[in-house]
Formats: C-alpha cells, structure tokens, sequence
C-alpha cells in the first residue's frame, strides 16, 4: 500500500464518500482491517489533454471488434475488478466496498466504461466524476488492450463534458505510459479547490449512458447502447 494513511474507522454511507473524495481522500482496506482512508503522498495524475497511447496499441484495439459502453454494467465492472489478481490473491473490494460504490452509481455519481467483445464484458473500469475530476477507482481486463481501450473511452467522454484531471490514486508504469504524472498532495489538494467540488451544480449526478450515442465510435469500436444477456467476468 502506498503512504499516505490518515484514519481509519467510520463508515461508507453517500455524504461520507462525498466528503472524502472531495479533500482528496480514499477508502482502501482489505476484509480483516478496519475501513482505512487514503491520501497518497505522491498523487498519481493524468491530465486530460496529455494522455496518449502508442501506434500499436491503438491499432489492436481497431482490430479488436470491441464495442464499448458507459454505465451499462456497473455492477459486472465491480465484480470484475474485485477477482483476484496474479499479483495479489486478495481483494481490497470487499463486499461493503461493492454495496458503497453500487449506492454511488444509484445515486449518480459514480460511473463505469466497459468494454465488450461480441457478448462478453472483456473489460472496464469505474470511479467517480464530481467537478471537473474524475477519481479513477479500478480498472480489470480479460482480453489484451481491454483496459486501456476503456480508458481511451474515458477520455472521449471526459472531454465531451469538460472533465480535465482524472485521479489515478497510486501511480503505477501502466499509468504512466500513457501520460500520467506524480505531483505532490499539496498541489493535488490545490488542484481540487479549483475543481468546483464546492459547487453543487458542478457534482452533475445522473447516468452517463446516454453519451455513447453521442459519442459514437470511438478507436474503432462502436458504442454499445442497450443490455443483452451473456456471460460477463469469470
């Protein structure tokens, strides 16, 4: 885990998230800790405008026959990024963490991209948008480029509604090939005050699907605008 370990204790109900998220704090905690609350020190970010993909990436997800989505399968995408890892058996999305982000999305305020391929989720990533942020939470794949094609979709739709940060928590090579950077949680924190996290107007809540029509294709792969049964993750 990274440093940046402020308290622990106290619960997941909406107001509580909210208020954590906009001082730029996480929840993060496996099945046999308390609830622990994060704020990294470095912070990982990634500037809307400087994310970038290489050529050969770009041209696997063209030839991929993916489709995507936006808010279609939340609760697919939480599942999916909740297995385990060959890194790491564990999960810190334990069952009261999925209730807590479910009530999120309900709510309007949290949000999933995924990625399918013919009737298979193969991929996909949720978080938060308040403001002019999106708090990036998790991301899974089960097909090669599936993340980072649900990204590349998170930036499409972060530009059509002016997003500029996303939050990337804790900064990893996968992050910072595409863009991201480190910077310290003072200008994180400075970076928030200007976020319009303060300005109920600016937490737009609501689902996101409707996007994809607008949208439309993006990298090669078509918007998916309706639910058809199939297998999802595992």
């Amino acid at each position: 885990m990274p440093s940046g370990l402020l308290a622990y204790g106290g619960d997941l109900l909406p107001g509580t998230l909210l208020s954590a998220y906009c001082q730029g704090i996480f929840p993060w905690y496996s099945a046999d800790e308390p609830i622990l609350w994060w704020s990294p020190n470095p912070r990982c970010i990634l500037f809307r405008d400087e994310f970038h993909i290489g050529s050969r990436s770009r041209r696997r997800i063209r030839n991929s026959g993916f489709c995507w989505s936006v808010d279609l399968a939340f609760e697919e995408v939480l599942i999916g990024c909740a297995m385990p890892r060959r890194d790491c058996a564990d999960t810190w999305l334990v069952p009261e963490m999925q209730a807590a982000y479910m009530r999120m999305f309900e709510l309007g305020y949290a949000h999933s991209f995924e990625i399918w391929q013919e009737e298979r989720l193969v991929g996909g990533l949720y978080g938060l948008g308040l403001g002019s942020v999106f708090f990036g939470e998790s991301m899974f794949r089960l097909a090669s480029e599936a993340s980072r094609a649900a990204l590349v979709c998170l930036i499409a739709l972060m530009k059509r509604l002016d997003i500029a940060l996303l939050d990337c928590q804790v900064t990893s090579s996968h992050m910072l090939a595409m863009g991201a950077r480190e910077v310290s949680r003072g200008i994180f924190l400075k970076m928030l005050v200007h976020a319009g996290l303060d300005d109920p107007d600016m937490i737009a809540r609501g689902s996101w699907a409707a996007y994809a029509r607008a949208i439309g294709e993006i990298c090669g792969m078509r918007p998916r605008l309706k639910r058809q049964p199939g297998p999802g993750p595992g």
